[in-house]
């Protein structure tokens, strides 16, 4: 598997750097690859929808230059920006055991230790997808699968200033409240930093996936 670094990059050019992965893996000439990124202030729409959860309207995010773009993804409504870690795995699984629900949570569980590394105690929460805290959500989820491909994936918010999500109801989800591993550290955390434990968790968790025989 390839790991690389996009940077920040805008959600558009980013989704279709995951397609053209995708395809080339679906015509075997491709190998898997985990992307790790920012995105500039965007809001999400999953395939569940997410309009109705919408703060602020569309014409007032426009004119702050923050985006609304509708995804392939799986969940609802959810927020990218500088200073949150974006991770978009294209890879194979249909030959892993556990199918699509053992890979979404091989996702969480990487971020559950990646908050561990950092002293920020993290884990599931019944009914909510995701990585929550006792303060709220640190890691939203949401997954693409085409072929037994998965694309998109998550985000992990990183610094303090998650002043985006004012504009929507987190993931449509009543009373769910964003935080983010800075917050709950009580220092500043760098997200490079972050990216280097993610990539080491990411591999030891993934390459220990059993792989079907047959």
């Amino acid at each position: 598997m390839e790991i690389i670094d996009l940077g920040l990059i805008d959600h558009h050019e980013a989704e279709e750097i995951q397609l053209q992965r995708l395809n080339a893996i679906l015509e075997g000439k491709g190998s898997e690859a985990l992307y790790l990124l920012e995105h500039p202030p965007v809001i999400t729409l999953g395939r569940q929808g997410g309009l109705e959860n919408l703060i602020l309207s569309e014409d007032q995010l426009e004119k702050q230059g923050i985006k609304v773009v509708k995804t392939r993804r799986g969940g609802n409504i959810t927020c990218h920006y500088p200073g949150q870690l974006v991770v978009y795995p294209v890879m194979h699984i249909e030959k892993r055991r556990g199918g699509i629900k053992k890979f979404f949570s091989d996702m969480e569980e990487t971020a559950i230790r990646t908050a561990k590394t950092f002293g920020v105690e993290a884990g599931r929460s019944e009914g909510r997808p995701g990585v929550w805290t006792e303060k709220g959500k640190l890691c939203s989820i949401g997954i693409g699968v085409r072929k037994w491909v998965t694309y998109h994936g998550l985000s992990f918010n990183i610094s303090r200033d998650m002043s985006l999500f004012n504009a929507i109801n987190l993931c449509g989800l009543k009373g769910a409240h964003p935080t983010s591993l800075s917050l709950e550290a009580g220092r500043d955390i760098d997200i490079l930093e972050v990216k280097n434990v993610f990539k080491q968790e990411f591999r030891r968790i993934f390459e220990n996936t059993t792989v079907a025989q047959g």
